[in-house]
């Protein structure tokens, strides 16, 4: 029953809420943006979202356009300037992500939702992380997040889906607080980015 409909009316009510809540927050971080970002505030890429339908996913920009001469852009390290990095390691840059929750893209829990080139690489076993809508936070991200081995985040995404229920829910957000207040695991171990999922070969 919490799957099937409550999950979406808890997901639909919380995110709506916390909207309104974070209203003053979410205006300040639209304007630090066009000023540290020199232009939109805002990241929009397409992810795979429930049985692998297509959605834009939205986020604050953390990294800037900055390009070399040629028109390339420039490493992952030097576009993440030091707003940047205080947006991803407060996750306030997952904070726009609501929007995408309200729309009924996106889930408070479940598993993150990755890259469009990821979906050919998937063993059968893990693609059916995409059986429930992605989240904002979910199992993998309570158990260390980018700190994780692909592997052990896929075995994290199945077994929550798996196993939803309210009281796991309820517990995953609340690990999520303390994991966002204490900053543990926003990248991965030498890296500003989470490293890329190659395939299982």
């Amino acid at each position: 029953m919490y799957r099937n409909f409550f999950k979406r009316l808890f997901d639909f009510i919380l995110s709506l809420t916390a909207l309104i809540v974070l209203a003053p927050l979410f205006l300040v971080l639209i304007l630090l943006g066009f000023i540290y970002m020199k232009g939109n505030p805002f990241f929009t890429q397409e992810r795979p979202g429930k049985g692998e339908k297509i959605f834009k996913l939205i986020k604050f920009r953390s990294m800037s356009e900055e390009k070399d001469k040629d028109g390339n852009y420039l490493s992952d390290d030097v576009r993440l300037n030091r707003y940047g990095k205080k947006l991803r390691s407060s996750s306030l840059d997952e904070l726009p992500e609501l929007i995408n929750i309200l729309k009924g893209d996106m889930a408070i829990v479940g598993p993150r939702p990755l890259l469009v080139k990821y979906l050919p690489l998937y063993s059968p076993a893990q693609r059916h992380r995409h059986d429930v809508r992605p989240g904002l936070t979910g199992l993998a991200q309570v158990n260390g997040r980018n700190l994780l081995s692909w592997e052990d985040k896929f075995r994290y995404d199945i077994e929550y889906v798996n196993n939803i229920s309210f009281l796991g829910d309820v517990g995953i957000i609340l690990k999520t607080v303390k994991n966002v207040l204490s900053h543990e695991g926003i990248n991965a171990q030498g890296s500003s980015t989470a490293e890329e999922f190659k395939g299982n070969n």
